[in-house]
């Protein structure tokens, strides 16, 4: 008697109900494992996308030219001045050639004895313009930052650590000090920032908290491009200058893929006016990649996890199918009577099991995809008993399905049904049919 592949599929359902509560606990095991991977994954991409977009906002779409000192083999002895790096013509050039920056941010950086009565700080006097705020992830304590109406002018806003070593008791807001031989008003304070090296303005590793940051303009007058020092002690002494006007431009490109392309290009309009170079160009775009391939990591990592889970999902199954063929030793037999071959006794059980494990990873699918809503909820359940339970980087992570992850547990679970339901199947249909008649 042959059956037809719409009774074999009723048949297998109608088996499966006859034990309700353990073909819901088979395929359980799927929806938990298919849930898993996707959770798993969005929650990774999710982590993995909010540090790209700071890496993005530490500056991995800048393109940083910095000043260096040339080999002293290309120097004059002779002369006490030593003239290099770059210049404010360079800037013009670099704003008026490449079409595809947002923004180009020129800087100058000396290092600077502070001072207010008997207190000083041997601090790094950054000359900067209004985008170095941002450019820099520098925040404001006190006061307010650099403006437009600043420029030329003697104001001075100081980093975290200046501002404990000049005033560390009082608010410094309108305060004066001595920058040099001049006195600078105080109009802000940034908050406390984390050292950084080859990311957002800085070429080197540099402590931000030892800063005072005033108008370019202003370093260029009152100031100016020329700094001369002591060398030698006692009669000895002589004294050698550095013409410097800036010492990093930080170019900040549209598009990330146009990185490599615009550093090419300063590079070469950069070698056309400088005699030595006294110049280094310098992309962070290796920090993009970094996270890319530790989002690939992750992603194998939490995948390998969550197959685990659905392997063992797998072998529950397997358990329950080979009970489920000696249970019903006696109906194989009876069908084997009636004329069923053992193809049909192996199609029946595959599509129980396929019925299963489809169920489970369709349902697990429904459930992954819910990780949104779900998760904001008990993050705002969990806010709500302990406003300070959950770490920052949870409170704003927001969970990022990826569809290869729908589609790979989907096929993951239902490829799991035949590779587990394969040998019950077997067993079933390579029974002796009047041995399976006889039993009870």
């Amino acid at each position: 008697m042959k059956i037809s592949v719409h009774q074999t599929i009723k048949l297998g359902i109608k088996s499966l109900m006859v034990q309700k509560m353990r073909a819901g606990l088979a395929a359980l095991g799927i929806f938990i494992g298919t849930a898993t991977v996707i959770w798993l994954v969005a929650m990774g991409e999710g982590v993995s996308y909010r540090a790209q977009q700071q890496i993005l906002e530490l500056g991995a779409r800048n393109v940083i030219v910095r000043t260096k000192e040339p080999n002293a083999g290309g120097d004059d002895a002779s002369s006490r001045v030593k003239t290099y790096g770059l210049l404010r013509a360079d800037y013009r050039r670099i704003v008026e050639n490449i079409p595809n920056i947002s923004r180009a941010i020129p800087m100058r950086e000396l290092r600077f004895e502070l001072r207010l009565d008997n207190r000083t700080a041997d601090a790094k006097l950054v000359g900067c313009v209004e985008d170095y705020l941002q450019l820099n992830q520098l925040e404001i304590a006190r006061g307010r930052w650099l403006s437009p109406r600043d420029r030329g002018n003697k104001v001075v806003v100081l980093a975290d650590d200046t501002t404990k070593r000049l005033f560390p008791y009082e608010n410094p807001i309108g305060k004066t000090i001595w920058v040099g031989s001049e006195f600078y008003t105080v109009i802000g304070q940034t908050k406390p920032r984390t050292a950084s090296a080859a990311i957002g303005g800085s070429l080197d590793s540099r402590d931000y908290n030892l800063d005072a940051y005033i108008p370019l303009e202003t370093l260029r007058h009152r100031v100016g491009d020329l700094v001369m020092k002591r060398v030698g002690a006692g009669q000895g002494f002589d004294f050698v200058g550095e013409k410097v006007e800036l010492s990093q431009i930080t170019v900040e490109v549209e598009d990330i893929n146009d990185v490599n392309e615009t550093a090419q290009i300063i590079e070469t309009l950069l070698k056309k006016f400088h005699e030595q170079e006294d110049y280094a160009v310098v992309v962070p775009r290796e920090l993009l990649r970094q996270a890319e391939r530790t989002r690939a990591m992750f992603n194998v990592l939490l995948v390998v996890i969550a197959g685990i889970s659905l392997l063992v999902g797998g072998i529950g199954i397997m358990n329950i199918m080979l009970a489920t063929v000696t249970e019903r030793t006696r109906e194989i037999g009876v069908r084997r009577a009636l004329g069923a071959t053992r193809q049909d006794i192996v199609q029946q059980f595959l599509i129980e099991t396929v019925v299963l494990t489809a169920s489970g990873g369709l349902l697990g699918v429904l459930f992954g995809l819910s990780v949104g809503p779900l998760f904001r909820g008990m993050r705002s359940g969990l806010t709500l008993l302990s406003p300070d339970l959950l770490p920052e980087i949870v409170q704003t992570l927001e969970p990022r399905i990826a569809m290869w992850s729908v589609v790979l547990s989907l096929v993951i679970s239902l490829g799991v049904g035949v590779l587990f339901g394969v040998y019950p199947a077997r067993q079933a249909a390579h029974m002796d049919p009047i041995e399976a008649l006889r039993h009870e």
